[in-house]
């Protein structure tokens, strides 16, 4: 995880399809699309768990089904409670089959429709299993096979969100992932002071309403809020590694451009770029072609009339 930090590199979440998908084959596709360009650029795919209590295919099912590659380096695979013991079990040996390294231990969102581990079912003494006795069950059943890391939420009362960050630590978590961070904040900073790799989740959707269950109080949906001004604003305060960035849209000329200027650390894979032109894509172009003069896009690069690609 440290080579991801080191190196400035990006992770980027990616949602499997939902079981009672209406148009499973169609959200397949979807789904090979966007891991194979988060892969190809460099980055990593960080694959969810049932995502808001909602049922989803696991990644373990979906990468083989699809026989998609699997990087080591460019895969983490998120992990909750909210399972059987039998279905833990088999995730965590296909995982190990695919070659995953890099595990999420979350106790996760839960619903009416999910199983919930059991201290029975690992054989353990407690009151109930939480990311803490996931990552025990893990390291125990399956030792130097997995690197684990955990969640960190800065918007819980910070006694007891640090006081559970110090026994996950303690079970063996090797780095940290915060919730979504706006803003200057003293927790996610000091969270150095642990000697572990630490990825700063930066909220890049203008809906903060969004964040309203994470934060723990309602954000009200016409609350005025700039991803890129965060995003600048972390990098200054040196609170950002690097970023998880939340997938979205960005269909404005002047904030493609301000997103260019703040990512001073981007990590950039060259094979990403391309001879003809002296700027870099995020994405393929996915609206129809509008013809515009370039000249004013970038501050280099070959000034020729063409299709101005800002989805990414």
């Amino acid at each position: 995880m440290q080579h991801h930090i080191d190196n400035k590199i990006f992770h980027i979440e990616v949602l499997t399809p939902k079981q009672n998908s209406q148009k499973l084959d169609a959200d397949l596709e979807t789904f090979a699309e966007k891991y194979t360009k988060v892969v190809d650029a460099g980055y990593i795919v960080c694959i969810t768990d049932n995502p808001m209590g909602l049922l989803s295919f696991q990644a373990t099912e979906v990468i083989p089904e699809l026989e998609l590659p699997v990087e080591p380096e460019q895969l983490v695979i998120h992990l909750n409670t909210f399972h059987t013991k039998e279905h833990l079990d088999e995730i965590l040996t296909s995982a190990a089959d695919m070659g995953a390294k890099y595990l999420l231990t979350l106790s996760g969102d839960g619903s009416e429709r999910l199983p919930k581990l059991t201290p029975e079912m690992l054989g353990i003494d407690c009151n109930t299993v939480t990311s803490v006795e996931l990552l025990q069950y893990i390291h125990k059943a399956y030792p130097n096979t997995f690197s684990c890391g955990v969640a960190f939420n800065p918007y819980e009362p910070e006694e007891h969100e640090v006081e559970r960050l110090k026994r996950k630590l303690d079970a063996g978590a090797e780095y940290i992932i915060t919730q979504p961070v706006i803003g200057e904040d003293p927790l996610v900073a000091g969270l150095k002071q642990y000697g572990v790799p630490v990825i700063v989740d930066a909220w890049m959707s203008k809906k903060l309403h969004l964040l309203s269950e994470c934060v723990g109080y309602e954000i009200p949906e016409d609350t005025p809020y700039d991803p890129i001004d965060n995003l600048g604003k972390l990098q200054a305060d040196g609170a950002l590694e690097f970023a998880v960035v939340e997938e979205y849209v960005i269909t404005e000329r002047d904030m493609f451009l301000a997103l260019i200027g703040e990512l001073g650390r981007i990590y950039c894979v060259p094979k990403r770029l391309t001879k003809e032109q002296g700027g870099f894509w995020f994405t393929e172009k996915l609206e129809p072609k509008k013809k515009m003069p370039k000249h004013d896009i970038f501050d280099v690069g070959v000034k020729q009339l063409g299709s101005f690609r800002s989805n990414g």
